[in-house]
């Protein structure tokens, strides 16, 4: 998801207002925010558990409105075509994918930044149960936003950059996660030939 905000301005943001600003920023900005937070934490300026706290509800509630907007905005758009590239009668297989999929694919999502909004949206769009969303995207967030915090305590001195780090790393977990899904398929289709050959 892009970053609407410059790392320098966050800085400056959550030095002047800290735990005022910083729920509201990780909810629009959450990876980058937690990164920053993470390094200010290094300095003093702000509390490991706290922030920790604020990282993990903040992104959830980010997940919730992209939910939202699948399960409650979608309908519109859909009287004029299609939503996400989705059409009004692919609708079902999407449903169905989530009622078999559902947490392998929002974790996906939580670890693939590039996808996760989509994701997320998708899933309200599936009408997915909000109790089991929130489980799945909450098992993603916490050991997420730890990470993310870790990175902004050690490393945080090149906050500069992150914007571009961060592009980085998000691709190479895109890689990584369709590498392993890749290989999973292939075992599976392996196993059932198998299974096939030896009836």
């Amino acid at each position: 998801m892009p970053t609407f905000v410059s790392t320098g301005k966050i800085l400056g943001l959550l030095i002047a207002y800290r735990y005022a600003i910083f729920f509201p920023l990780t909810v629009a900005e959450g990876p980058i925010v937690t990164i920053i937070a993470g390094f200010l934490v290094s300095l003093g300026y702000m509390n490991f558990l706290l922030v920790y706290i604020i990282a993990v509800v903040g992104d959830v509630v980010g997940d919730v409105l992209y939910y939202a907007l699948g399960r409650w905005g979608s309908g519109r758009i859909f009287r004029r075509g299609s939503f996400l590239g989705i059409k009004a009668e692919q609708l079902k297989k999407v449903e169905v994918h989530f009622d078999a999929h559902a947490g392998k694919t929002l974790l996906f999502g939580k670890w693939t930044q590039s996808v996760g909004a989509i994701i997320l949206t998708a899933a309200g769009m599936a009408k997915m149960p909000l109790d089991k969303f929130v489980f799945y995207n909450t098992a993603g967030s916490i050991p997420k936003s730890l990470a993310l915090m870790l990175i902004g305590y050690y490393f945080g001195r090149a906050y500069q950059q992150i914007d571009k780090y961060f592009g980085y790393a998000s691709l190479v977990m895109l890689l990584i996660t369709a590498t392993a899904v890749a290989i999973y398929l292939l075992i599976k289709r392996f196993r059932k030939s198998i299974n096939i050959d030896g009836k």
